[in-house]
């Protein structure tokens, strides 16, 4: 312990630990989840491409006046727009791919949600008694604000703002975005047609829908900005290998 007050200060110094940073299922899961988001994301671009029209309610097309609308032009002619010419239709591999991904997500979800019901989500989720407070959830928004490099001890642990973004994902956008798809299935919601009635009409899902899945968007370019700026070669390796570097730059 003596040598430690030899080492000046900004020096490369070791840091050891006893346990995984991410456990095997948590990196497992990740990196599923992050494959079928960003085929969801890509196709659900697609998606709307062909109808880039958003309304509220039971019914709506091009007759009916929108809710609101994206300004690009859209696959089909038949679709108003005012654009003189049509984007390629990339409609039918787009939706089957989106379906395919949204199973894949829900399966790698519900994994994980089943195994952190088993201690992961208490112990390294739901924050602490001292971090229930208005104080230091306002210094955790400025320390991200001001673009604070986190320090050694804080790469073995997760910050009271990130625990409530990650609940955020896990226990509101994720379910919604569940509920709202499975509104959108003819299929589903002939057999359960309380689903899209509760959220106001099949248009009405669309929409939320819609603006869940700009929630993700937005949620994984802070989530890429964070891992950049915490730094990018420690973080991916904690959560490839498990591990954080032996050694990792004191700042």
């Amino acid at each position: 312990m003596a040598d430690s007050a030899c080492i000046p200060s900004g020096a490369v110094q070791p840091v050891r630990a006893e346990a995984p940073r991410h456990a095997a299922l948590v990196r497992l899961t990740h990196w599923s989840s992050a494959l079928c988001l960003l085929a969801l994301l890509v196709t659900g671009m697609e998606i709307v491409v062909s109808h880039p029209r958003f309304y509220w309610g039971e019914t709506g097309n091009v007759l009916t006046k929108p809710l609101f609308q994206i300004p690009i032009p859209s696959s089909r002619p038949s679709v108003p727009t005012g654009y003189r010419y049509v984007l390629p239709d990339q409609n039918g591999w787009s939706r089957a791919l989106h379906f395919q991904a949204a199973w894949g997500l829900v399966f790698a979800g519900l994994l994980y949600f089943l195994w952190g019901l088993f201690g992961h989500f208490r112990e390294n989720l739901f924050p602490a008694p001292q971090e229930r407070s208005w104080k230091t959830l306002a210094a955790s928004l400025g320390s991200h604000l001001r673009f604070r490099r986190p320090t050694e001890a804080e790469a073995w642990s997760y910050n009271v703002l990130q625990k409530l973004a990650y609940l955020a994902v896990i226990f509101v956008l994720s379910p919604l975005a569940i509920w709202s798809g499975l509104a959108l299935s003819p299929a589903f919601v002939s057999a359960v047609p309380e689903s899209v009635t509760l959220l106001g009409g099949q248009q009405s899902a669309r929409t939320i829908h819609f603006f869940v899945s700009l929630s993700f968007l937005l949620f994984l370019l802070i989530h890429v900005a964070m891992v950049l700026r915490a730094g990018f070669a420690s973080r991916m390796r904690a959560m490839i290998s498990g591990r954080v570097p032996e050694t990792m730059e004191h700042s």
